[in-house]
Formats: C-alpha cells, sequence, structure tokens
C-alpha cells in the first residue's frame, strides 16, 4: 500500500484569514509508492496516464520525484487524486496493466464515492476465453452483473454501448461451462428499421439472420469458433427469432432477449412465460430505439410498471456514463437525451400579430 500523509486536521490561523479575504485554501499531500513499484507502470509512458490525472484534476497540481508523488491545490480534489492513485496502485498488485481508459473509470467511480472500490469492480472476472478476459467496466455494469447471478429474471435497459447483452451473454456462457445450465438460447424480435422481412431477398432464415448476426459476433468471441456449430447442432446454443419462443417451456437455459424494446407488450409476455424449471431470463434493450409500427407499444417501455413488486425480478438501469465504446458514444446519447427531452418539453403558444381594425 502506498503512503499517504495530509496535513492536519482543522484549519490554522493563516488558513483563516486567506479564508475570510477570499483567498482558497490550497493543501498539500504526499502519496508515496512503495519502493519495489515500477513508476511507468502508475504514470505511463512518458507520463501518459499521468497527464489524464491532470486534465481530470485540474484543481490541482501533481509533482514527481523519485517514487513520491507530491499533490497540492483544492483539498477536495487533493483526497480525491491521493484516492485514485492508491485504487491505481492496488490494480497493479491485482496484475493489471493501466491505460488511460481505466484511469478515468476508476476516477469516475471515485466521484460517485459508491462505497465500493474501484479495483474491486475491475477485477472482476466474468469469462476469460483465448487470451482475453471479460469484466465489468463500471460500478452499474458490476450492479447488473452482480443481478444476474442474484435473480432469476433481469432487465438490463440502457443506450448503446452500455455492454447489456455483451455481459449477459458471458455470464449465460459462464453458466454453461459451469452446468449451471444445459443450454443457452439467444433470441431477437425480427423487427426491421425502415424495411418489410417479405420484400427482401432470400429464404426466410437468410432474411433473419441479419438481425442476429450481433448474437452470433458476440459469441464468437466468448466460444471456439470452431466449436460454435457443433454446439449449435446440438441444441446446446440456439439463436431463434422472437416468434420461434411460441408455445414452449425453457428448462434448464440460460435464455437472453435482445432489443427487447422492439417486442410488443404481448410479445414479451409471451417471452417472459417461457420460463421454465432451472432456467434464467436476461432482457436487453434501449427504450430510446424502438422500431416497432406506430402505435404498437414496446413490450420493454411497460413490462416494469407492470412486474413492479414481484420478487426475482430485479431492472438494472445503465446510462451514458456505463459506454465503452468510442468516447463519442456517451457524448452522442447525452446530446439526443438532451434533444429529445426539449421536443418534449410543452412549446410557448405563439401568438400572431393582430390585424388593424378597417374603419
Amino acid at each position: 500500500m502506498p503512503e499517504i500523509t495530509q496535513p492536519p486536521a482543522g484549519m490554522s490561523s493563516a488558513a483563516q484569514s486567506r479564508a475570510a479575504s477570499g483567498v482558497a485554501e490550497r493543501t498539500v499531500t504526499r502519496v508515496v509508492v512503495p519502493g519495489a513499484r515500477d513508476m511507468v507502470s502508475l504514470l505511463g509512458s512518458g507520463d501518459e496516464l499521468l497527464r489524464v490525472v491532470e486534465r481530470a484534476l485540474p484543481g490541482i497540481d501533481i509533482h514527481v520525484r523519485g517514487n513520491e508523488i507530491t499533490l497540492s491545490g483544492d483539498p477536495a480534489e487533493g483526497a480525491l487524486a491521493a484516492r485514485l492513485f492508491e485504487e491505481l496502485l492496488a490494480l497493479l498488485d491485482r496484475a493489471e496493466v493501466l491505460d488511460a481508459g481505466k484511469v478515468e473509470r476508476t476516477l469516475g467511480m471515485l466521484r460517485n464515492d459508491a462505497g465500493v472500490r474501484p479495483a474491486d469492480v475491475l477485477t472482476l472476472n466474468i469469462l476469460s476465453s483465448r487470451g482475453r478476459t471479460i469484466r465489468p467496466k463500471t460500478l452499474n455494469q458490476k450492479r447488473y452483473v452482480d443481478a444476474i447471478d442474484a435473480h432469476t429474471i433481469v432487465f438490463g435497459i440502457g443506450p448503446a454501448g452500455t455492454g447489456k447483452t455483451y455481459l449477459a451473454m458471458a455470464k449465460a456462457v459462464q453458466a454453461l461451462q459451469s452446468k449451471q445450465v444445459n443450454r443457452i438460447i439467444l433470441t431477437r424480435p425480427a423487427v426491421e428499421a425502415g424495411e418489410r422481412l417479405g420484400f427482401l431477398p432470400g429464404t426466410l432464415f437468410e432474411k433473419i439472420d441479419p438481425y442476429l448476426r450481433p448474437l452470433y459476433d458476440a459469441l464468437h468471441d466468448m466460444i471456439d469458433p470452431d466449436s460454435i456449430p457443433r454446439l449449435m447442432q446440438a441444441g446446446t446454443i440456439e439463436v431463434a427469432p422472437l416468434a420461434y419462443m411460441r408455445g414452449r417451456t425453457l428448462n434448464d437455459a440460460f435464455i437472453i432477449l435482445d432489443e427487447a424494446q422492439n417486442s410488443s407488450a404481448e410479445q414479451m409476455k409471451m417471452f417472459l412465460t417461457r420460463l421454465g424449471f432451472g432456467s434464467k431470463i436476461v432482457v436487453t434493450g434501449d427504450v430510446t430505439q424502438v422500431d416497432l409500427p406506430s402505435g404498437t407499444t414496446s413490450g420493454l417501455r411497460v413490462v416494469r410498471d407492470i412486474l413492479d413488486g414481484i420478487d426475482d425480478v430485479h431492472f438494472s438501469q445503465l446510462s451514458s456514463g456505463d459506454v465503452v465504446r468510442h468516447r463519442l458514444v456517451s457524448d452522442i446519447v447525452d446530446a439526443y437525451a438532451r434533444y429529445d427531452e426539449q421536443s418534449a418539453a410543452p412549446q410557448p403558444p405563439q401568438h400572431l400579430p393582430s390585424r388593424p381594425r378597417r374603419r
């Protein structure tokens, strides 16, 4: 653990006079990194990661000399920076390799002060496949994963890029490998954005396949691609349109409904009642991207009100802060949310200028 030294608590008379005169109080905190730790692994090549911290915390000055980091400036930001370096060192102690994304996500969790150590969140391994480890990258993602472990039916609701489907599929593969379930069933509504399936070329399977393709892509990240056809032929993994679920009882299965915002209220009821013994359901979707025909109610939009209060059903809400794609994706999600709020707000009545009366 690093040695962190701070000035004693309480405000000195000099500090009180500075506060009275309107001069901002400055504190100095020193973080001493254990001698065995390579500073490059903490600060990045060419101090790349140090610059990330400096941009994120402009209220403090950071000076590094040997294995000592001195933080001077705003007391709150200084304390936050000290905690940040403590967490980054904890990640290094767990054999993690730091990058700008991990630094930013760690700082974001510390700002929210949710009582959970970022190092614990960022080292929670779900699945390791082909030299790659899948794990949550934000606190809300960890809560979502924990909810899947704890509940029979879980809804993961949030914008694109928040890992809703990917993490659910990782949990499904984990459950299959640990023999908690006998099969994985992945399904999506075959609802297209702006086109009609009947007018597309090819057989029914060829028409539906593009809408299920993202599920296949995720599977290839988690399972040896050569074994996927064999598992699908044996029925261990099934990828099918939502309509194919009707009339079935799904026992001992991990079932994922993706793009659930494009299911109608009737389809959502049909899907949820397929649940059999020893099974688990995860429903994912984004209520801001509904492609249903006008006048059709999205099942995902109403299901929370319908199932509210039912035991063993959990709703996990993810936000733009959980987006793990390109940084611009989070900004785009926020921009559209602001636009939707403004569009939904009542507009003031427009008064036309009155015409002069004729005499």
